[in-house]
This record gives C-alpha cells, sequence and structure tokens, in this order.
C-alpha cells in the first residue's frame, strides 16, 4: 500500500508511513502544512488504494453541525408523512476535513462523537459507522484570518499530526514530470489493497507484546510532559499543559504499529522514539516564554526524549 501511494504523492515518505500506522492503528489523523503540499492528494490516494467511500468536507465559518452529521428530514411515504435520516458525509470509511479550521467549534465538535466512538447520535438515536472509518483533517498553520483554533478535546482525540514540510528539489522535479503525464492520461494506475488486510493486520498489531522495559520508557516521555520540572529547569519552563492518557495509549499503539510494519514482533525503544513527535506534538501546550523563544513543540519533544533514559 505504501509503494502504491509513494507513486503518486512524491516526496513525501514520512507522509505516507505515518498516515499508514494511523490506518493500522484505527486512528484519526491531523496534516498540517502549507498549501501545496500534497495533503489533500494523500488523502485521496490512500481512498483510492484502499477502494474505500471518501466523504468530503469543506470547512467554512457558515458550516451547521447537521451539515456533517446529517438530520432527520420529513418525507411523504405513501401519503404517511415521516422522519427519515439523511446521513450526512461523516458516514463514508474516510472521512476529508478539509481546513478544519475555518468552522467554528460547533461545528468541530460535532466530529468528537464519531473520533472517539465511531458513532453518531442524532435526535436522541445512534448510528454506527463504517468499520474502515478514519477522519483525515488539514489546516494551514501560518494562515490565521477567519479560522478557529481547535479545542483541546478534539485535538486529543486525533491519533497522530503530521507536519507536512515542502518537497526536495529533486522529488518536485518527478512531481513536475508526474502531473504532465498525468494530464496526458499517461499516468500509472494504482493497484487496489483489499481492506481485509488491514483489518488482518490490525489483530495482528493488536495481539503483539511489548516488553515491561519499554511500556515503561513509553510512559515516562508522556509523564515527563506532565513533570518536567523533574527533568530539567529548562523543559519546566517550556511546557506549560502535558499530555493526556490518550498520549500513552497512542504511543503503545502506534510503536507496535510501526515495529511490525518494519517486519518484527517486538517493539524496541526506537520504534518508541520513532512515533512520539507524531503522537506528542499536537497534545502539549507550550509556555508563553517557549512561544517567545520560538521554541516548538517538536523542540520540547527532542529535549524530552535527550532527557529520559531508556529502561
Amino acid at each position: 500500500m505504501m509503494e502504491q501511494m509513494a507513486r503518486s504523492v512524491i516526496g513525501q515518505d514520512q507522509v505516507v508511513r505515518t498516515l499508514t500506522l494511523a490506518l493500522l492503528c484505527n486512528g484519526n489523523v491531523l496534516l498540517e502544512g502549507l498549501p501545496g503540499t500534497a495533503k489533500t492528494r494523500s488523502i485521496k490516494t490512500l481512498s483510492s488504494v484502499l477502494e474505500a467511500n471518501l466523504g468530503r468536507i469543506q470547512f467554512t465559518p457558515d458550516l451547521l453541525p447537521s451539515d456533517v452529521t446529517g438530520n432527520e428530514v420529513y418525507q411523504d411515504n405513501q401519503g404517511v408523512s415521516e422522519l427519515i435520516f439523511q446521513q450526512g458525509p461523516i458516514f463514508n470509511e474516510l472521512v476529508l476535513a478539509d481546513e478544519i479550521n475555518r468552522a467554528p467549534a460547533k461545528v468541530q465538535a460535532a466530529l468528537l462523537e464519531a473520533m472517539e466512538e465511531r458513532q453518531v447520535t442524532v435526535a436522541g438515536k445512534t448510528y454506527k459507522l463504517p468499520a474502515l472509518f478514519m477522519v483525515l483533517a488539514t489546516q494551514n498553520p501560518i494562515e490565521q484570518e477567519g479560522t478557529y483554533p481547535l479545542p483541546e478535546a478534539q485535538m486529543d482525540r486525533f491519533l497522530m499530526k503530521i507536519s507536512v514540510d515542502y518537497p526536495t528539489s529533486d522529488a518536485e522535479l518527478a512531481i513536475v514530470r508526474m502531473l504532465q503525464a498525468e494530464e496526458a492520461a499517461a499516468g500509472a494506475e494504482l493497484t487496489a489493497i483489499s481492506q481485509d488486510h488491514i483489518f488482518a493486520a490490525r489483530d495482528t498489531i493488536g495481539a503483539m507484546k511489548i516488553a515491561e522495559p519499554v511500556e515503561r520508557y513509553l510512559v515516562d516521555l508522556v509523564m515527563a510532559t506532565r513533570q518536567p520540572e523533574a527533568y530539567c529547569e529548562k523543559l519546566a519552563s517550556w511546557v506549560d499543559t502535558g499530555s493526556s492518557p490518550r498520549a500513552t495509549i497512542a504511543l503503545h499503539r502506534t510503536a507496535r504499529a510501526s515495529a511490525w510494519l518494519d517486519g518484527r514482533d517486538h517493539v524496541t525503544p526506537d520504534d518508541v522514539q520513532s512515533v512520539a513527535h507524531a503522537v506528542l506534538r499536537h497534545r502539549l501546550i507550550l509556555s508563553y516564554e517557549a512561544l517567545a523563544d520560538r521554541v516548538s513543540a517538536d523542540d520540547v519533544i527532542d529535549e524530552i526524549i535527550a532527557q529520559v533514559a531508556v529502561g
């Protein structure tokens, strides 16, 4: 699947791998990057490779919660008016929440139940979502006009946050050539992957065990975000609020998926470190001092990894 995606999403190998990890972990993903960095294309390519239904929601300031979840409408059924529930775009297997920070908090909150419990409640009735359900949201990190910050409760429901960077010059040249080939209708056809393989992989990853020293290590990483003063004064001055227990659960799950993806049946500290940034960067609230000194969440995580001893 990763090989197929890499043929269409050039120069973003880390994005492809992280999307795959999130899919294997049955988690949601937030992609943050500048315009034109293939965020939407990555999601569309993933849906093509999986032959999954893709529902796209273009988030705008005038969007309503019912535009996301669906609502009940009166319909005439053989002369009898009855309420019929019309499903919204959230009822697709993959849901692209494009520019998610352009909608107000009330609309963003409409996603909370779906992202956490894989169900939607409308007018007192609960509707289950598809087995292969995944929210993939995008946002622009530099455009602040007309945007609404995502609530912390919603940020915490994203398993991973992917920072999408610009491609290298060689990759950009390959992108231009690929798009020209697509315009000439000579683009490479992608081979679809059965969704059953994803479900089977999830079962295998769910059954994997992690040695206690590695488990202790990943817990210590999360605890360092809550008690940074126990490690160094610099960390304590950077972190205002640490990560929730969801971060520990996410680290445990994604480290197992990373090891499985590399063909191993055991998890190493390197697996934990390889996913730590994507799992923790959106679960930290930095202090004013850190923001003033232009310290990023990734800088804080680098320092935490340097400070926390490997068990």
